[in-house]
């Protein structure tokens, strides 16, 4: 009797980005989605040949630039080989949106909050505090900016001008990638790019999203985008508890 071999299957892989967006576990001690888990995922599902094309679902407010452009760099490398589909959650928001702009297309329920493209840095100022509570510090720095940021004094003009151009610079490659991704003009990006929360109805009006609908509604897109025929398997690679 000869040797029965296994069929082969056709799937669509499931990887999820849920969560708040940090580079790795050490980044966080809650919960988190961490880029170095998602990475690893694009690429185990990028060399197996049965992976037909992989879906992201999306359920974060965003997270740290980095976190997102780890992610990003590997989609770029996975979308040669197969095609990448985004479905939208609850929230899709800020980094999660600039994550979500790289697919090949995007998938939103009509009410999911997407949108957000902007880019915040929080500073306090606790010196009322520390004088009401007679804390005094002595600060040996290195130089002038070592210690911006820190909570025992406010900027400076020139710390505030400083800080301001760093958010520019991020917020520029932002709205620069998202209108790369979305073939759409830096301008048109910019018009909505004020931080302002959209539903998912609003966004594919203004194609920052391309369909309305759920999961499930993405992995069919997945399946034409990789034009599959028959019937597919859907592989959860790393669904949350």
């Amino acid at each position: 009797m000869g040797k029965i071999g296994l069929v082969k299957q056709n799937k669509i892989a499931v990887i999820y980005i849920d969560g708040t967006m940090v580079s790795d576990k050490s980044s966080s001690g809650g919960a988190a989605c961490y880029s170095s888990d998602v990475v690893r995922n694009l690429i185990k599902a990028s060399e197996d040949p049965e992976v037909k094309a992989i879906v992201l679902r999306v359920n974060s407010p965003g997270g740290t630039p980095v976190a997102a452009e780890e992610i990003i760099f590997q989609m770029q490398k996975t979308k040669k080989k197969k095609p990448i589909v985004v479905s939208m959650g609850d929230i899709a928001t800020s980094a999660a949106y600039y994550v979500s702009s790289q697919a090949d297309k995007i998938v939103a329920n009509p009410d999911t909050f997407t949108g957000s493209i902007g880019v915040i840095w929080v500073f306090k100022n606790k010196t009322k505090y520390y004088d009401e509570e007679g804390i005094n510090f002595y600060i040996a720095k290195s130089g002038d900016y070592k210690d911006v940021g820190s909570d025992w004094r406010g900027l400076s003009e020139e710390e505030k001008n400083y800080v301001q151009d760093i958010i520019d610079e991020s917020y520029e490659r932002f709205v620069c990638n998202v209108a790369y991704g979305r073939n759409l003009s830096v301008d048109d990006i910019k018009a909505i790019a004020d931080g302002r929360v959209i539903t998912g109805s609003k966004a594919k009006k203004v194609g920052l999203v391309d369909e309305i609908g759920g999961l499930y509604d993405a992995v069919y897109l997945a399946k034409e985008l990789a034009k599959v025929d028959g019937k597919i398997t859907v592989l959860f690679m790393n669904e949350p508890d």
